[in-house]
């Protein structure tokens, strides 16, 4: 390519011309300035800012955009989950169980005032029954509907073999028995463990354990807030539902009857058919606030902790690439996870406390570990001990704010609970039939 090119001589170089163009001259005489170069001092010498090329050099696309946007921390970019949802649900939920409750017992006890009334005892005419006829006349009713289901089986089975039906109406007998001689109380804790049975059953099925991990346990990383209605019906292993299931019918039925009880103090004066109802809005209530106690300390205590851990161990150069996944679990080795809750123990907590508060001269045996009777206040003040110790330690075996929340919920519902019942039942006194209302 460059063998086209010869050299040229001086004059053929003048006798060259070349076709003029206007152009525009340009002179050093005038006052002019090249731009400054961007320049620093480096021990004393002063270096400017410029290529190889001799130009000066422009920040990059990327080198722009970080002197817009600072880089945030780790601590920054991570948020702590929230509680505002937690709290409302807990609220409104409490709300809405407490209703439905004292709209249930009020109707109930309506309809058998009424039905009382027209039995033709004259007392009855002139007088509401008190709480304590009308439990007599349901607990009556309910023998004598056992007794006709009873007879029917036996007129069913009057063909079969005698051994065979012997062992039916002997299994029957068996069976509902100590269904009726139970107090109400009771009867709606074993529904509640039925009911804790059958969610423990959903959990045996593989195939259900990621629904069932979502829906059915509260994590405080989740957000969601229905969990801590749905986690307490919620057992995962056999042991956890038996001992629940066990505690709730003793502690449960012994709640349930000093609610009875305090109802003939009520500064309402209203009578009450079942205290069911009333039971299982305090078991609902409590089972929530529990949970959120929980929720919050591992939302704003926890949380905090563990993000500032993780801040103190920063992932190194070699753990990038192939290495990451090795430097990840470098970093997080031993750091506290905030793991989902499920279960009763919250609200079985608080209807503890409420028992040996109201029956401090009751006396109770642990199952395990096994222990002779001793007095219930003296149990409980040490089972409360050991969730102390457990929640400042961190121990992770159980959930010990949550016991310590239904703890409290106890406590508190000893001293205020019947004041805010009977507020409920006198505000929804629009759900009975007349009777009761003019009476």
């Amino acid at each position: 390519m460059f063998g086209i090119f010869t050299p040229l001589s001086a004059r053929s170089l003048r006798s060259l011309r070349l076709p003029r163009t206007p152009c525009r001259t340009f002179s050093f005489t005038h006052n002019y300035r090249f731009p400054r170069l961007p320049s620093k001092r480096v021990d004393g010498v002063l270096e400017t800012n410029v290529t190889e090329r001799g130009l000066p050099q422009v920040p990059s696309f990327r080198e722009q955009v970080a002197r817009e946007i600072p880089v945030q921390s780790f601590t920054d970019s991570v948020k702590a989950p929230s509680i505002r949802n937690q709290v409302m649900f807990f609220i409104f939920g409490t709300f809405v169980v407490f209703t439905l409750a004292a709209r249930k017992t009020n109707y109930d006890t309506a309809v058998w005032t009424e039905k009382l009334s027209h039995t033709g005892n004259l007392i009855w005419k002139l007088r509401i029954p008190t709480s304590e006829e009308i439990r007599r006349a349901r607990h009556f009713e309910l023998g004598k509907n056992l007794q006709n289901g009873l007879k029917s089986l036996q007129e069913t089975i009057e063909e079969w073999p005698i051994i065979i039906k012997h062992t039916v109406v002997w299994t029957y007998i068996q069976v509902l028995q100590p269904i009726l001689d139970a107090s109400e109380g009771k009867r709606l804790c074993w529904a509640i463990g039925l009911t804790n049975a059958a969610v423990w059953l959903v959990w045996q099925f593989p195939q259900a354990q990621r629904i069932m991990t979502r829906s059915f346990t509260h994590s405080p990383l989740s957000g969601l807030s229905y969990t801590l209605l749905t986690s307490m019906f919620s057992h995962k292993s056999f042991l956890h539902f038996a001992f629940n299931s066990m505690a709730l019918a003793s502690f449960g039925s012994a709640a349930s009857l000093w609610m009875m009880r305090a109802q003939n103090q009520s500064w309402t004066g209203l009578p009450e058919a079942t205290p069911k109802w009333h039971f299982l809005a305090f078991f609902i209530s409590a089972g929530l606030f529990s949970g959120l106690v929980s929720h919050v300390v591992a939302a704003r205590f926890r949380f905090p902790r563990i993000v500032a851990l993780l801040k103190s161990r920063p992932l190194t150069v070699s753990a990038t690439g192939a290495n990451l996944k090795a430097g990840v679990a470098e970093a997080t080795k031993n750091v506290p996870k905030i793991l989902p809750s499920l279960g009763a123990s919250g609200a079985i907590y608080a209807a503890v406390t409420l028992t040996a508060l109201a029956f401090p001269e009751t006396e109770i045996a642990l199952i395990f570990p096994p222990t002779p009777p001793i007095p219930i206040q003296l149990g409980v003040g040490g089972l409360m001990a050991i969730d102390i110790i457990g929640a400042l330690r961190g121990w992770r075996l159980f959930d010990h704010w949550a016991h310590l929340g239904g703890a409290a919920f106890g406590v508190l519902y000893y001293h205020y609970g019947m004041k805010v019942w009977d507020t409920f039942r006198a505000g929804n006194l629009g759900s009975a039939p007349d009777r009761q209302k003019k009476d």
